[in-house]
């Protein structure tokens, strides 16, 4: 695909600057309400042309210069038996587990790969699809607390309690992961990014030993251009370095003038701060040229969010920013 935009940034080819916003298949949408009003969130997933026509939809609203798959994190471990059922007020809710015995591996992705093949069909060719999977310790923070959480008491516990089992559940869902990424790739996505959004709770010792070798694994396998999302961890960037992905996305805690980020060979996605998108517009340009200038210095370079769009943002807020991005000098 060498007319796409996203695709050339990976060799740093790119003319201007590609923009993709994390989330932005979703919520915050009056089309995607519309939608939503008609269906439960659990059958959107499960439906292939619902689950479709919401990735399409911030194509041409937003002016983005890639789509990303319409899915959940937790996708994955439902499709390996877990229980999870989502409530509109609380999030997901699922059946806690901590045994790799209480889940199975995948062999089909069936809705989801069904899903990504009528993307494919109605994309603009210039338009790639981003596939994504959530990190097996993110994953498995959901399984341990049984939904979300703010302390994490229960994924510290058991992960120093019980390392052994702690450990089998990271290999099961690694190896899942990797399954599931191989399937999404066969399906026809074009990259794809991996989700590590709870790992800025853990130190640099406990990432180094229960997380890196499986996120290793998991970069080792894939052959596809790779984004490595990773969200609170400036303290974890020096160990992430050396992982064999091709973009390490970042959130607003990550200053680009630091040495670790300013020294990397790796192409660099995000930052900016998803609470400026409640600011006014000409804040908003401001903050957005700010992110640019300092990206300048990166010879590879997405923009992006530092994390998702918020459900109540105004949609127009998202196109200026991508205007303001391809403006960008």
């Amino acid at each position: 695909m060498p007319e796409s935009l996203f695709l050339q940034a990976f060799s740093g080819r790119n003319s201007k600057i590609p923009v993709w916003f994390m989330r932005q298949a979703g919520r915050y949408l009056p089309e995607y309400q519309a939608i939503r009003a008609k269906h439960d969130l659990n059958d959107m997933f499960r439906t292939p042309e619902v689950a479709a026509e919401v990735t399409l939809q911030p194509i041409d609203i937003l002016g983005v210069d890639a789509a990303i798959l319409f899915a959940d994190i937790l996708t994955l471990p439902s499709l390996m038996g877990s229980d999870i059922h989502f409530d509109a007020q609380k999030g997901p809710i699922i059946t806690t587990i901590n045994d790799a015995g209480q889940l199975h591996d995948i062999d089909s992705i069936d809705y989801v790969g069904k899903t990504i093949e009528l993307i494919k069909k109605d994309l603009p060719p210039h338009i790639p699809l981003i596939g994504f999977a959530g990190s097996p310790f993110t994953v498995l923070t959901y399984l341990i607390e049984g939904g979300s959480s703010t302390t994490f008491r229960k994924t510290f516990k058991f992960m120093l309690q019980a390392p052994e089992q702690f450990h089998e559940l990271m290999e099961m869902l690694t190896r899942n992961t990797i399954t599931y990424l191989e399937m999404q790739k066969q399906a026809g996505i074009d990259a794809f990014q991996l989700f590590d959004s709870w790992i800025g709770i853990l130190g640099q010792e406990e990432y180094t030993r229960f997380v890196l070798p499986y996120i290793q694994q998991i970069f080792n396998r894939l052959n596809l251009p790779s984004i490595y999302f990773v969200k609170h961890a400036p303290h974890l960037l020096d160990i992430i370095e050396p992982i064999n992905f091709d973009f390490l996305s970042v959130c607003h805690l990550v200053d680009f003038d630091s040495p670790i980020i300013a020294k990397t060979q790796k192409g660099i996605q995000g930052n900016l701060f998803n609470g400026l998108l409640y600011a006014e517009d000409d804040v908003l340009v401001s903050e957005t040229e700010k992110v640019l200038t300092k990206a300048k210095n990166f010879k590879k370079y997405i923009f992006n969010l530092g994390h998702g769009i918020f459900p109540d943002v105004h949609p127009g807020k998202l196109k200026l920013v991508a205007q303001t991005v391809h403006d960008f000098a």
